[in-house]
């Protein structure tokens, strides 16, 4: 997917007032087509990952049991919507550091290796480890971890980075969208 038009700009909002567009306008890029058909790497969700967000989302056993027509107990863990295996990351309250995972699946050539690229959100050090994946005819799937940490005391707003996977022939981007905070705030309704 691409983050900027058709004539090499960065995109913008077409909402009022006129920006400069981020992740939450244009989510992963303009999907180009022709690249989409064989991506190298995808990030693949599986039953008991949809059931974990349901969980998180607050539904019950029941609800849950009736959608994938088994009994499914939840488990809670509050970072299971951090941890969801979608293309992106978002931390909406980054307080010091934080840990999220995620797991891709080679779908391109058997033997592929891929090194991790990171444009940070300004004002947060990411780290990814590992940061080189490595494939082969007996791995074809990996997980990795990507550590946030706040490098200010700030309240401040969401910014905005991604980390980019490539193997030489294929880039695999997702965009990376945090929040630091330093304390929570409540509104009284």
């Amino acid at each position: 997917a691409n983050v900027r038009d058709e004539y090499g700009f960065e995109m913008v909002s077409e909402a009022a007032p006129y920006k400069q567009a981020n992740p939450f306008d244009y989510g992963g890029g303009h999907v180009d087509p022709n690249r989409a058909a064989h991506p190298g790497l995808v990030y693949d969700m599986r039953p008991s990952d949809y059931v974990r967000f349901l969980c998180s989302m607050g539904y019950n056993n029941s609800a849950i049991a009736s959608m994938v027509q088994q009994h499914t107990p939840c488990q809670h863990s509050p970072k299971s919507q951090l941890n969801l295996n979608v293309p992106s990351i978002t931390i909406p309250e980054l307080r010091g550091k934080l840990s999220v995972s995620r797991t891709v699946t080679n779908v391109g050539p058997v033997t592929s290796k891929y090194r991790a690229r990171v444009e940070a959100p300004p004002g947060v050090n990411v780290t990814v480890n590992p940061s080189l994946l490595t494939f082969n005819s007996t791995v074809n799937r990996l997980t990795f971890k990507v550590a946030f940490q706040a490098k200010l005391k700030v309240q401040g707003r969401y910014t905005f980075g991604s980390l980019t996977w490539e193997d030489g022939t294929h880039t695999v981007r997702i965009p990376l969208v945090v929040r630091t905070m330093i304390n929570r705030f409540y509104v009284n309704a």
